[in-house]
């Protein structure tokens, strides 16, 4: 069976006091969670990544980053490495997120290195892959799915993959207040795992969580992750809040598959 993941993707939201404060306020609801039954990950703006690894400090929640450089050092102005996030607390981090494919032109290629240069560090990726509006109306989402995952997978070994977490984020549900159906998300999230089945084996496909990420609220996390192949939840704006988020990873927990 496998254990769902939450994470909340904070963006480029909270300054750090702010982030602080998050922080502390969820780690109060969670206080009576059973985290043997869910992940439960924050992913705030580099900035806070420290200050909020104090707040965890001793909590079974993660701490992960929103993006990552493929170097471990150098002349890269605006950069920050994997060997950087691990010394801020890290143990995830987002990588090939649509925010970054669609405004900053990520390509398949640089999601690739960094996945692989988050695992050289012994972080865990959350590889998001997903289509958007026009992609889905022109029948092409299982096509860039394929697209997506393989080139964001080149090279990466079984082992390796075992380490990571897929995101299926449709771009046109993201912050849209769209959300694709229960049945949507299993249908797309039951085609990454048999893709993944033919890339590598069954029995690492089946390993791999698969979380869900566009307009997730407290209102559709039950139904979404009901699914049999619904492994979690990458939460953006719902994640801001104290109150939302906690109702989400608490209901995460109820749901046994």
């Amino acid at each position: 069976m496998r254990k769902p993941i939450i994470a909340g993707n904070w963006k480029m939201y909270k300054t750090i006091n702010e982030a602080i404060d998050l922080a502390n306020g969820l780690k109060r609801e969670f206080f009576k969670l059973d985290f043997a039954k869910v992940d439960a990950v924050l992913c705030p703006a580099f900035t806070a990544l420290s200050e909020v690894a104090e707040v965890l400090n001793e909590t079974d929640i993660g701490l992960g980053a929103q993006d990552v450089y493929w170097q471990d050092e150098g002349a890269f102005t605006g950069e920050v490495s994997p060997a950087m996030l691990k010394d801020a607390g890290c143990q995830y981090v987002i990588i090939g997120h649509s925010e970054r494919r669609q405004f900053f032109g990520e390509t398949n290629e640089a999601v690739n290195k960094k996945i692989k240069a988050s695992l050289k560090h012994g972080l865990a990726p959350i590889i998001c892959v997903g289509e958007n509006l026009q992609e889905r109306e022109s029948n092409q989402t299982f096509k860039v799915i394929q697209d997506h995952v393989q080139g964001s997978l080149s090279g990466i070994s079984a082992d390796d993959l075992a380490k990571t977490v897929i995101a299926y984020e449709p771009v046109w549900a993201i912050g849209t207040g769209k959300t694709a159906t229960p049945e949507q998300a299993q249908e797309v999230h039951k085609y990454i795992r048999d893709l993944l089945a033919n890339l590598y084996n069954q029995e690492v496909a089946d390993s791999i969580r698969i979380q869900y990420g566009g307009s997730v609220k407290p209102e559709n996390i039950t139904e979404l992750i009901g699914k049999p192949d619904v492994d979690g939840a990458l939460v953006g704006g719902a994640s801001l809040k104290v109150d939302s988020f906690s109702v989400i990873v608490m209901r995460a927990s109820e749901v046994v598959k």
